[in-house]
C-alpha cells in the first residue's frame, strides 16, 4: 500500500541521506509516522543511523550534540503540536552556536489550522529568527510536491544549515502537513536513488587588519575559537587567555590563571592596550569588562559558528585575519607568564577533593582521542582557572550558556564519534536533564561518563551580588535551590552504573570505568 504522505517522506529522507545527513533522531508520534518509516528503511539499508529518544526536548539536544561533534547536519523527526515546541531550547542553542540541524516537523493539513483541531497549532514562525529558513509544505497529493520541488527544498535546507548561503550556520525547519492515510509500506526510501540538487555556496568577503605590534595585546579565545587563536598568539608573542571550551587552551602562550591575574595583578592587566577576540567569551566578567574600556582597542576575528560578537559595541574592526607591521615586545608575554606561574604556584592545594582537584583529574584522565563536555555550572568556571593547557575535544553549550540538555548533548557527541565521552557538571545541571538518562536500548552501547559535582544545590550563585543582599534563608530559597535527590537511585532507575567518590584515589579509579556510568563526587 502506498500513500502520497509516504512518497514525500521517502523522497525527503532519501535526499537528506544523499546530501550527507548521517544521523536522524526520532521521537515517536502518529502524524510523523511516514517520516519515521522512511528513516527506518534507510537505516536498515545502512544509509543512515537512526536514534530514537523518548521526548522531544532531549531529542533536540542529543541531535545538537551529534551535529556539534561531527560538523554535519543532523535531522530531527517530531510529530505536531507541543512536540515541535519542545525542540525550542535546543533550536535556540543551535542558532546561537552555529550548529546545523534539519527539523522535520509533521503538521496537520492546512484546512485544520485555526479551527480547534486536536494537536494543532501554528508551527510556522514558532522558532522565529532562530531558524535560518522555514519551509511550509502543504499536504502531499499524487501530483505534488514534485521530486524537483523537494530537491530544491532539501538543497536549500542543507546549504542554509551549513552557512553556505552567507549567513551563520544553524537550524532549518521543514514543516510538512500530512493528510490521511498518514503512511504506507511503499515506496521504500532505501530503493530511491535521487540525486541532490547542486548548490553554489555564496562567496564570503574577506577582510584583514594590519595592527601596530608595539601595542600591549592579549588574545582572548572564547567558545569555539579554535586553534587559530593559539596560532595567532604564538606567531606574534602575545598572551593567550583561552576558555576551557575554546579549542585553543594549549601551547606555550596560554595564560591559565587569568581570572586570578585580574584580581591580584591589576598593574599588569590595567596595561592591556588591545584585545583580539576569537569565538564567544562568556565566562569571565573581567574579560567582558576589558571590552568596555575606552583605552582598549578591540579587534574581533569573525566566527563562522558563533556569529556576530561585539559586546560593548566598541570593536574597531571585525576581520577574518590579523597581521602586524612591527615586532611585538617580548617582555610583555614574559611578564604575563611570570605572574601566572607565581599565582598558580602560590595557590594552596587542599588535602581533600575540591572542585580544583576534580577539574585537574578529569583533564589528566582525558586524552585527545576522547571527548569532554562541560555543563553550564560552577565547574566550568573552576576549569577556566585550573584546567591545564592541553589540546582536547572540549564541548559546551555556550551559545546561550543554559544548563538544559547537557546529558543529552553529551549523549549525541558520544553517538556521533563513538569515542569515550566525559561530561562534567554540577548537581542542578544533572537534575535538570535527568530524563535524558533514558537511552534507546536498540542503539549502540555508549562509553559515557556523567561526572556530577554534588554540592547540594546551585553554589554558582554565591559569587553574585544577591548573596550579600539577602538573608541566608531567602538566598537558599530563591537561588541556591538546595536538593537532596538520591542520585544513586536515580541512576539505577535508568539502568546506569553509579559510583560515589569522596577522595582523589576513588575518583582516579572511577574515571577508568567504561560503559554508561554516573560518577557522583561529593563536594
Amino acid at each position: 500500500m502506498s500513500s502520497p504522505a509516504q512518497r514525500v517522506a521517502a523522497q525527503i529522507l532519501a535526499l537528506l541521506s544523499a546530501s550527507g545527513v548521517e544521523h536522524v533522531f526520532l521521537a515517536p508520534g502518529a502524524r510523523s509516522q511516514a517520516l519515521a518509516i522512511a528513516a527506518s528503511q534507510l537505516a536498515d539499508a545502512g544509509r543512515l543511523k537512526l536514534h530514537v529518544r523518548l521526548d522531544e526536548r532531549s531529542l533536540g539536544f542529543t541531535a545538537l550534540g551529534a551535529a556539534l561533534a561531527s560538523g554535519s547536519p543532523t535531522a530531527l523527526i517530531v510529530t505536531s503540536g507541543t512536540a515541535v515546541a519542545n525542540l525550542h531550547p535546543a533550536v535556540l542553542e543551535a542558532s546561537h552556536s552555529g550548529v546545523p540541524m534539519i527539523l522535520l516537523t509533521a503538521d496537520r493539513p492546512h484546512e485544520l489550522r485555526g479551527v480547534g483541531a486536536n494537536q494543532t497549532t501554528n508551527q510556522i514562525g514558532l522558532f522565529a529568527d532562530s531558524v535560518r529558513t522555514c519551509f511550509d509544505l502543504e499536504a502531499p497529493t499524487d501530483e505534488s510536491p514534485t521530486v524537483d520541488e523537494l530537491r530544491y527544498v532539501v538543497a536549500t535546507a542543507i546549504a542554509s544549515a551549513l552557512g553556505e548561503t552567507g549567513a551563520q550556520p544553524g537550524p532549518v525547519q521543514i514543516n510538512i502537513a500530512f493528510r490521511e492515510p498518514l503512511s504506507g509500506s511503499e515506496p521504500n526510501a532505501a530503493s530511491m536513488q535521487i540525486e541532490p540538487l547542486p548548490f553554489e555556496p555564496t562567496e564570503a568577503s574577506f577582510e584583514f587588519a594590519l595592527l601596530d605590534g608595539s601595542v600591549p595585546t592579549i588574545v582572548v579565545a572564547g567558545a569555539e575559537a579554535g586553534p587559530e587563536a593559539t596560532e595567532l598568539a604564538e606567531a606574534f608573542g602575545w598572551p593567550l587567555l583561552a576558555e576551557p571550551s575554546s579549542g585553543a587552551r594549549f601551547g606555550e602562550n596560554a595564560i591559565l590563571g587569568y581570572r586570578l591575574l585580574f584580581k591580584e595583578k591589576r598593574e599588569l592587566t590595567d596595561n592591556v592596550g588591545r584585545v583580539i577576540v576569537y569565538g564567544k567569551p562568556t565566562l569571565s566578567r573581567d574579560i567582558i569588562g576589558l571590552l568596555y574600556r575606552e583605552d582598549v582597542e578591540v579587534i574581533v576575528v569573525r566566527s563562522k559558528l558563533m556569529g556576530h560578537f561585539n559586546v560593548g559595541g566598541r570593536a574597531s574592526a571585525l576581520v577574518d585575519e590579523v597581521t602586524v607591521d612591527s615586532e611585538p615586545a617580548g617582555e610583555w608575554l614574559a611578564s604575563w607568564r611570570l605572574a601566572d606561574q607565581q599565582l598558580r604556584l602560590a595557590a594552596p592545594v587542599s588535602g581533600v577533593l575540591t572542585r580544583r582537584e576534580l577539574v585537574e583529574q578529569v583533564w589528566a584522565a582525558t586524552d585527545g582521542a576522547e571527548n569532554l563536555v562541560l555543563g553550564a555550572s560552577r565547574l566550568i568556571r573552576e576549569a577556566e582557572t585550573w584546567a591545564p593547557a592541553k589540546p582536547l575535544n572540549v564541548f559546551a553549550n555556550r551559545g546561550l550558556s543554559g544548563i538544559d540538555g547537557t546529558i543529552a548533548t553529551a549523549t549525541g557527541i558520544a553517538l556521533a564519534t563513538g569515542l569515550q565521552t566525559r561530561a562534567l557538571m554540577g548537581d542542578l545541571t544533572f537534575l535538570h536533564d535527568a530524563s535524558s538518562l533514558a537511552i534507546d536500548k536498540s542503539g549502540p552501547e555508549l562509553d559515557l561518563q556523567i561526572i556530577v559535582g554534588n554540592d547540594g544545590g546551585g553554589s554558582i550563585f554565591e559569587s553574585l551580588e544577591m548573596k550579600g543582599a539577602l538573608s541566608a534563608r531567602d538566598f537558599d530559597h530563591l537561588f541556591r535551590t538546595p536538593q537532596s535527590v538520591d542520585i544513586a537511585g536515580l541512576a539505577a532507575a535508568y539502568g546506569w552504573q553509579h559510583v560515589l567518590v569522596a577522595n582523589e584515589t576513588q575518583l582516579n579509579i572511577a574515571l577508568k570505568t567504561t560503559g554508561r556510568v554516573v560518577i557522583e563526587v561529593s563536594l
